[in-house]
Order: C-alpha cells, then structure tokens, then sequence
C-alpha cells in the first residue's frame, strides 16, 4: 500500500477508482480526483502548500509535485500525464496536458490546455505556455503547434491509458 501521511493536519483525499502503486508518496494537503494513478517512486508532497489535481491525472513512476511554502500553490486540471521523472513545482497546468519525462515546470508557470512539454524540458520560473502548443529545450521554447492527430495520439491516449494501465494492477 503506498505511504499516505497527514501532515500539518491535513491528509490527502482522492475520488473513485484511483491506484497508488505500493511505493508510491502522497502526504498532506493534496486533493485528486476520479480516476488518478501515482506510479512507482512517485512523491506527491503537499506538506508546505496545496496541491489540487482533477479527473485522470497520471504521475508516472519517479515524478515528483510540491510546491513553495506560504508562496505558490500546484494545480493540475483533467487529462494531465506527468511523465516519468518529471518534476513540477508551484505552477498550474490546465485541461489535457502532457509533460514530457524528465522535465522541469518551476514556480508561477501556467501551461494552457491541450499543449505539451517535452521530454527534458526545463520551464524556468513564471513561463506561461500557450495552449496547443509545444514546448521544448532548456530553457523551454514554443517549438510548435499541436495537430489535431497528435493531440488525440498522444495527449489523450497517454491520459486513457494509464486509466488501463492502472487496471492491471489491482486487488
């Protein structure tokens, strides 16, 4: 069973039909939705601020999410697939998003809708990030926009598949 930990009084809570591999971290004041998985070596750390997740957000294995105490608090919307290793830290990412492996999204970022990250990338800090576009390099530049059949491709299958993925490992 993962490491679940009130801290600070509060404990993370979590919608229907979610899965938490056995190492993974939730602790504190992290608030997720329907349909979310933490994968293996995942770290959910909402000790020092708020961390707010919607509808099938996938934390692959090794990512991790916190934020700045008492200043910038993490928010992810639906459809949102934090890849393996990612770090994401004090920023807001809307509806449909995919963030590359490995990446970094520092403080004060806002990722627009249907856009991607990729793998490796570095947001510096406060980076806003047009929607339906791609993001790469380091720092992180608009490369270009998203087709309609890399959306549905990647976005979106990666979000309904760890749906599926999760299926396979439980009780």
């Amino acid at each position: 069973m993962a490491l679940i930990k009130e801290c600070r009084g509060k404990s993370p809570v979590h919608g229907n039909d979610c899965w938490f591999a056995e190492n993974a971290t939730i602790v504190g004041d992290v608030t997720m939705g329907d349909q979310c998985s933490v994968w293996f070596n995942a770290v959910i750390r909402g000790d020092v601020n708020s961390i707010t997740m919607g509808n099938k957000v996938n934390v692959q294995d090794g990512a991790v999410i916190h934020c700045t105490f008492e200043k910038t608090k993490t928010v992810l919307g639906n459809n949102v697939s934090i890849g393996h290793n990612a770090l994401v830290h004090g920023c807001t990412v809307e509806d449909n998003v995919l963030i590359g492996m490995g990446s970094i999204v520092m403080d004060n970022c806002y990722i627009e809708s249907g856009s991607i990250i990729a793998a490796g990338a570095v947001l510096k800090e406060g980076t806003r990030v047009e929607a339906g576009s791609i993001y790469a390099g380091v720092p992180a530049k608009k490369v270009k926009e998203i087709s309609p059949e890399l959306f549905e491709g990647e976005v979106m299958r990666i979000a309904n598949n760890y749906v599926k993925y999760s299926g396979w490992f439980r009780d």
